[in-house]
């Protein structure tokens, strides 16, 4: 009997995953609108909502697995990291894409997701995230925020008997295993809209406050990049959108 290959080159699903907490009335529906196009299926952790959040996730058809927790693990992000993994691998997906509640992939990536999953080359992909700022035509590009210079791992081929590991941060936690870095990766050029700063300045402030709280010393963090969230004049730049 001939083995079967480990990396199929066609008929690859992707599995997007997600963690969620009191996200329905922000950019919940707009990010699985975004995700719905291009993923096949979507496995959401709700981390003890107080709102409609699952009732908004239950709404798309591709939302096919909801975990929904009784206790808040906001504080314990790395543990929020671990039950969507194994929520996922329950699954065995083909391919695993991490994405957070206010992040939209451009257009393109509909068309792009096919060769980037149905390949034998590479066993991850980074995207460069763009952080908006007080609007959704400008992101910040400064010493401070400049994710967007770089690529992040979000999309992942699922190996069943790969090990994985997080490892037990409070905050700011990897989006995939970090054992998954040690395989062959690609760069992609398809660019990620991240919203989580285009609210007002309230927002935002709130936003510098809770990280304040939650890591005082900046152990998982910078202090300095917490202290540039008040910058009264970030430098911003227009955001292009793709040519269709």
């Amino acid at each position: 009997m001939a083995l079967q290959p480990i990396r199929k080159v066609a008929g690859n699903r992707l599995t997007a995953i997600m963690q969620v907490r009191n996200e329905a009335n922000r950019y919940l529906s707009r990010v699985l609108e975004n995700l719905s196009a291009f993923c096949d299926d979507i496995v959401i952790v709700d981390d003890a909502s107080t709102d409609n959040t699952a009732d908004v996730c239950k709404s798309f058809p591709k939302v096919t697995k909801l975990v929904t927790s009784n206790e808040s693990r906001f504080q314990r992000e790395w543990e929020l990291r671990t039950i969507l993994w194994q929520a996922v691998s329950e699954l065995e997906p083909d391919w695993v894409i991490a994405v957070d509640a206010d992040e939209l992939y451009e257009q393109r990536m509909q068309t792009e997701v096919s060769r980037l999953i149905n390949q034998d080359q590479f066993d991850w992909i980074g995207f460069r995230f763009y952080d908006f700022w007080g609007c959704e035509t400008h992101y910040r590009d400064d010493e401070h925020w400049n994710i967007h210079r770089r690529h992040t791992m979000t999309l992942a081929r699922y190996f069943h008997t790969y090990p994985y590991f997080y490892p037990k941060m409070e905050h700011h936690v990897p989006r995939l295993p970090l054992t998954y870095s040690a395989l062959p990766g690609f760069h992609s050029d398809v660019r990620v809209k991240h919203l989580g700063w285009a609210g007002d300045a309230d927002e935002r402030f709130s936003k510098y406050l809770r990280y304040k709280e939650r890591d005082p010393n900046g152990q998982w963090g910078s202090l300095a990049h917490y202290e540039s969230i008040l910058d009264p004049k970030p430098n911003l730049v227009a955001w292009e959108d793709d040519a269709e």
